[in-house]
């Protein structure tokens, strides 16, 4: 049995390292404390609010990719953020009322030893709509900016090439006629913390 990445090492740095304040932080989260404290909303949506709002805009989901389907208009839209903040359960929100046939998620593992050779946003091209899709990318190749350099998965010129080519790519494919949405979500420190040591 292989040991997961990781394995461990959220909750022995809780346990023997973390400051008194995060411990404190971590031991009262609560569902409710999710937000992180420069939230721009005053207050928290309870869960009828939550269904009464989720439905209208869901509906205009399906519109949405009918007028894909109809003008053939192609649509990206990046998922990023802290772990456990919610991608996944934002993208489920969308594939739930979608057709998988106009709208599909990608979430791209490691890189193999031939893609790790290629052009760096080659892997993503490959996966880009055509006429009448839409995609979701679930972390999508701003990793080079966010994940890579943390854990030593590129170097510091790879990082920087990254930043000198990314705004001619996007807009490339902006110039192309696709509709590029990033989307970033947040969670506070104490309740990643949290979701982290439950998973």
């Amino acid at each position: 049995e292989l040991p997961l990445p990781f394995a461990g090492q959220v909750t022995a740095y809780l346990n023997d390292h973390a400051p008194q304040a995060i411990r404190d932080a971590v031991a009262t989260a609560r569902k409710r404390d999710t937000l992180a404290g420069d939230f721009p909303y005053p207050r928290w949506l309870d869960k009828a609010a939550y269904e009464a709002a989720l439905k209208p805009l869901q509906f205009e989901l399906v519109k949405l990719q009918h007028w894909l389907d109809d003008t053939k208009a192609r649509a990206i839209v990046i998922f990023e953020g802290r772990d456990t903040a919610g991608k996944s359960g934002a993208i489920n929100r969308i594939t739930e009322v979608t057709s998988p046939r106009l709208v599909r998620v990608e979430a791209l593992p490691r890189p193999t030893d031939r893609q790790m050779r290629e052009w760096f946003f080659q892997r993503y091209i490959e996966r880009l709509p055509a006429g009448g899709e839409m995609v979701l990318f679930d972390r999508s190749w701003y990793n080079r900016a966010v994940i890579e350099p943390v854990f030593g998965f590129c170097t510091p010129d790879q990082n920087a090439r990254f930043f000198d080519q990314l705004p001619d790519v996007e807009r490339v494919l902006t110039n192309d006629g696709i509709h590029l949405i990033k989307i970033w979500l947040n969670v506070s420190r104490a309740e990643q913390m949290r979701r982290l040591l439950a998973r």
